[in-house]
């Protein structure tokens, strides 16, 4: 996925992910910073989607506890 910036689409970048297209990965340059950091992103972008949906339950839960 790396080579096809689809990741960024993932993280929420689209912006970044069609410079991405267009540079064809930032001349390869993107590309390679990519294999180094790309877990760091998703992982930190996966617990952020976590940390948001605990809240949401959280909070629903404790309405539902109040009716």
């Amino acid at each position: 996925m790396v080579f096809l910036g689809a990741h960024y689409a993932y993280l929420g970048k689209w912006v970044t992910q069609i410079f991405y297209w267009l540079t064809l990965g930032g001349f390869g340059i993107w590309a390679i910073i990519d294999l180094f950091t790309l877990s760091g992103k998703v992982e930190q972008y996966n617990t952020n989607q976590e940390l948001k949906t605990i809240r949401a339950a959280t909070m629903a839960n404790s309405l539902n506890l109040s009716k």
